[in-house]
């Protein structure tokens, strides 16, 4: 991974508080994409907390989307799909303390 992918990860994902959110919205889309409501329902989370986290992903270029409206499926990036290993581990070592 490189550097500034490395900075961009660090900081969505293990230096702000909704880091473990969106590292759980992550692993839910690896398994298998979905839309907004599913991931609610399979992280037993509010739909709008879902939707705020998935903006963050997008904006940053964390998650891609296809279709429209309520069927709006997302997707891992390539980016995140090539270094997911990586992330863990790093988000694993942040997070080992707390």
């Amino acid at each position: 991974m490189d550097r500034e992918t490395e900075r961009i990860v660090w900081y969505i994902l293990g230096a702000t508080r909704g880091g473990p959110m969106r590292m759980r919205i992550l692993g839910k889309l690896m398994d298998q994409p979905c839309n907004k409501n599913s991931l609610a329902n399979e992280l037993k989370v509010n739909y709008r907390t879902v939707e705020h986290h998935l903006d963050i992903l997008l904006k940053n270029g964390f998650v891609l989307e296809e279709g429209d409206g309520y069927g709006r499926i997302y997707f891992p990036s390539q980016k995140i799909e090539a270094h997911y290993v990586e992330i863990v581990e790093m988000m694993k070592k942040r997070f080992k303390n707390d």
